[in-house]
């Protein structure tokens, strides 16, 4: 398999709802106010994160938050939590159509446009996510979250140097942020530096406030580092034994492809050293 193949498989596994996504690890913090989580007036509350939600609950959620968005399309948390809603199923078309109507609204609620550059980018519009993220952005007061989201989306367009760039500024923001260290350690995955992408993704899951989805890119890197048993170890954390079992299915699937992986690997330094 060549390395472009096995970058590919490796960019399905980082969309992938259950694993701990770069873009979706970024862009599930990219809100910019405690109203993005939702949850005032008769608005309904999800009963925990979406992001942590398995199908039946995004069923549930997914519902209930488009009832409310049908009785108000004009309401801009209906509109954001039915199209969080929807992106988590899988949805990305249907949530981007409700961001678009959220956002013609609200053009000038940064909450909104975050939540439309999250919809944006997850429908593959990545460079008109950049734009949409960029209006977000204040300038006198920089969001550390709208600016790791902005390294996520540069490092889908392959445009690494400026998404490290990002996220080096994303962390003067937010000294030892995990999510930010975590893209930070998977853009290095993405070029084949599994080394560098260790050290960041160690420093991300030493950190008080990261979580399982963080740990999983983990067990990704040591595998892919022919660690087998260790990045097992490193997968079942915190994770429910089903949980656990089916991270650990798919990180089997995806170490499969170590010898491709190491391939890719002697390529970027043999790269690094003609420069």
């Amino acid at each position: 398999m060549s390395a472009g193949s096995t970058t590919s498989l490796l960019r399905t596994y980082l969309f992938r709802g259950a694993s701990a996504a770069l873009l979706a690890l970024a862009l599930a913090s990219c809100s910019t106010t405690d109203k993005d989580k939702i949850t005032t007036g008769s608005i309904p509350k999800a009963s925990k994160p979406m992001d942590t939600m398995n199908s039946s609950d995004l069923a549930q959620a997914t519902t209930t938050f488009g009832k409310a968005y049908d009785a108000n399309p004009k309401d801009r948390d209906a509109g954001i939590n039915y199209a969080n809603a929807l992106r988590m199923s899988g949805r990305n078309d249907q949530a981007l159509a409700v961001m678009q109507q959220v956002a013609i609204n609200n053009p000038s609620d940064r909450g909104v446009l975050a939540a439309y550059g999250k919809a944006q980018a997850a429908a593959g519009q990545l460079e008109q996510a950049l734009s949409t993220i960029d209006r977000a952005q204040t300038p006198d007061r920089p969001d550390w979250r709208l600016v790791s989201a902005e390294g996520a989306i540069l490092d889908q367009l392959g445009r690494s140097t400026d998404a490290r760039g990002k996220y080096r500024d994303a962390l003067v923001l937010a000294p030892n942020e995990p999510t930010i260290l975590s893209n930070l350690g998977m853009s290095y995955v993405l070029t084949g530096d599994l080394k560098n992408a260790e050290t960041y993704l160690r420093s991300a899951a030493a950190q008080p406030a990261t979580d399982s989805r963080v740990r999983q890119n983990l067990a990704l890197v040591v595998g892919l580092q022919g660690r087998f048993a260790e990045a097992e170890q490193i997968a079942r954390q915190e994770l429910t034994p089903q949980q656990a079992n089916a991270n650990v299915a798919y990180l089997r699937g995806m170490l499969a492809q170590r010898n491709s992986w190491q391939r890719l690997a002697v390529s970027s330094d043999a790269k690094k050293a003609m420069q």
